[in-house]
């Protein structure tokens, strides 16, 4: 289903994870950090006309995803070469997206805080 606003839904999601905090990117989108680095990006400017986040994906998932559902995956113009785009414009599976942002978070959080995920 569909949302008129996903940010709450994202915001939650970031927000259970250790130490994660929101800060707007330069643009005033909303971002949730961990530290120093950017764990997911919301962005309604990129691409033109369409809502999404983008979040870090391990190696080849990029790709993969993309080549199956190239309807609600796709290549972002910043974040990296193995950051994936999921558009919130179109029907979200909310398991999934908690699913990526945590895959994402193993991925750039320090050893120490991908630890305290057991914990919770």
């Amino acid at each position: 289903m569909t949302e008129d606003n996903p940010v709450p839904r994202l915001r939650e999601l970031c927000l259970s994870l250790p130490e994660v905090f929101e800060q707007p990117n330069y643009h005033g989108e909303p971002a949730w950090r961990i530290r120093r680095r950017t764990l997911v990006q919301f962005s309604e400017r990129h691409p033109v006309g369409r809502r999404s986040f983008w979040v870090p994906a391990p190696m080849g998932a990029k790709e993969a995803m993309i080549a199956a559902e190239p309807d609600r995956f796709f290549a972002p113009p910043y974040g990296g070469q193995a950051w994936v785009g999921v558009y919130v414009d179109v029907p979200v599976d909310w398991g999934e997206v908690r699913e990526l942002i945590t895959d994402a978070y193993r991925i750039i959080a320090p050893r120490k805080l991908v630890t305290r995920l057991g914990e919770s």
